[in-house]
């Protein structure tokens, strides 16, 4: 891509990163939450894997360190999934050199248990890395395995290992992914609607590559090389997972400047935001992968009645339509009361979340990063604007307000004023960002 296209592409993201279409429900209904479970190894162990998990993609706390530990050898690269049968699964990589890639399961994400290592049949193979589970829309479980039988792993190339057996102990033999060649690594496939995309290191450039098929085993076609995306080069471990608005988000490891990145995409894997620092983990959380999953739980204000938002850090101050976190009390003139108090309707761009309506009939939303009331004009901008999905606040009972459009940015006060800020890893953060729901001023 040009770097007069890259930009053009970034600045349609910038105003509208969300496709038009009519509202449909893609965040958990009430009384059900998103997980995100991350599994890592870190700049401080290659042989003790830590588990992490988060409401919103973004905001990532530490469930587990030193959640498991192999047998023997190391557990780089983990790779999670849950089984049909109801269990986890990890895969990694086993060491530096070598022909086996390592199993492990759990009931709880928290406790391991070894299941084996796999050898794999390949003649004068010498590096086994980075496996990574892709089940496809048949049902077939799958591991896409970078391979070397070059001494110097000058050849990597992606494999495909199709489990054979339910209980993911045999596999098939290895069966290179056509079409991906000339020395690729950290093979990371995800499928949208029709097609495959493949996105994998060129371990010559150090750049992530994007690649498409029609069939996970390909041919695959490379649609997007060098700085395509806009993440640089010197950068690896991709490892992307869909979020609750239909977008997609890639975590990559920018390996040479000790960081740890993610961008997202809504146009089908073409084109992506800025890539932004993974908030507390960057730097220490190594080359990991991340399963969604809809668990019971969540946090919501109750919808179709009347709300104040009370702020968790300053409960004498209050969410105002004018944009600011204001002093209300039951002296304050009637205009400030009403501006206080919202009803709680289902969200505009996504019913399972929320947008909040002014006496007005104008809507909270976000402008340039700053809260506002707009008059719905029917648009897909403004439906996301003006859309918050509730994730758990820092105090009991509290929520915080994700941005539907702009994910890892929350409605958040500072210098009692309101505005969309991406998350930060704090607990300033936490509670600048949290609102309890209260019985309402007006």
């Amino acid at each position: 891509m040009s770097k007069l296209r890259h930009l053009a592409a970034a600045a349609a993201l910038a105003l509208a990163v969300l496709p038009a279409g009519p509202a449909e429900a893609a965040a958990p209904p009430v009384g059900s939450a998103t997980r995100y479970t991350m599994t890592a190894f870190t700049n401080s162990s290659e042989s003790n894997m830590y588990v992490y998990d988060s409401p919103d993609a973004t905001g990532y706390r530490l469930v587990k360190s030193s959640a498991y530990t192999p047998p023997s050898g190391l557990i780089r690269d983990p790779s999670i999934i849950r089984h049909t049968d109801g269990r986890y699964y990890l895969t990694y990589t086993t060491n530096w050199s070598g022909n086996t890639i390592g199993f492990a399961t759990s009931t709880d994400r928290v406790n391991w248990t070894f299941l084996g290592n796999h050898t794999i049949p390949l003649a004068g193979l010498q590096r086994t890395w980075a496996p990574e589970w892709h089940v496809d829309t048949d049902g077939s479980v799958n591991v896409i395995v970078s391979l070397s039988t070059s001494a110097s792993g000058a050849d990597f190339l992606p494999y495909r290992l199709t489990a054979t057996d339910s209980a993911l102990t045999s596999w098939s033999s290895p069966t290179p992914l056509a079409g991906i060649t000339g020395n690729h690594i950290d093979t990371f496939v995800v499928r949208t609607g029709s097609t495959y995309h493949a996105i994998t290191k060129n371990e010559t450039t150090k750049y992530l590559e994007h690649a498409t098929a029609t069939s996970l085993g390909g041919p695959y076609t490379f649609t997007g090389t060098d700085n395509w995306a806009g993440w640089g080069n010197w950068v690896e471990g991709p490892a992307l997972v869909q979020l609750d608005n239909g977008g997609w988000r890639i975590y990559y490891d920018g390996y040479s400047a000790h960081k740890y990145y993610y961008s997202d995409s809504y146009d089908g894997l073409n084109t992506w935001t800025a890539p932004t620092e993974l908030p507390g983990l960057s730097g220490f959380a190594r080359h990991f992968t991340v399963l969604k999953e809809t668990v019971p739980g969540g946090a919501a204000l109750p919808v179709n009645t009347n709300r104040s938002l009370r702020s968790v850090n300053y409960p004498s101050r209050y969410v105002s339509s004018d944009g600011s976190l204001a002093a209300v009390t039951a002296s304050s003139s009637s205009a400030g009361r009403q501006a206080a108090t919202f009803t709680v309707l289902p969200g505009l761009a996504d019913p399972n979340c929320h947008s909040l309506r002014a006496a007005d009939g104008r809507y909270l939303r976000h402008r340039d990063f700053k809260l506002r009331l707009g008059t719905d004009d029917g648009s897909a901008v403004f439906r996301g604007d003006s859309t918050f999905c509730p994730r758990p606040g820092s105090a009991a009972g509290s929520v915080s307000l994700e941005s539907y459009n702009y994910p890892g940015r929350y409605l958040r006060h500072y210098d009692y004023q309101l505005s969309l800020d991406v998350y930060q890893d704090s607990d300033t953060f936490r509670a600048d960002s949290s609102f309890q729901g209260v019985t309402p001023w007006s």
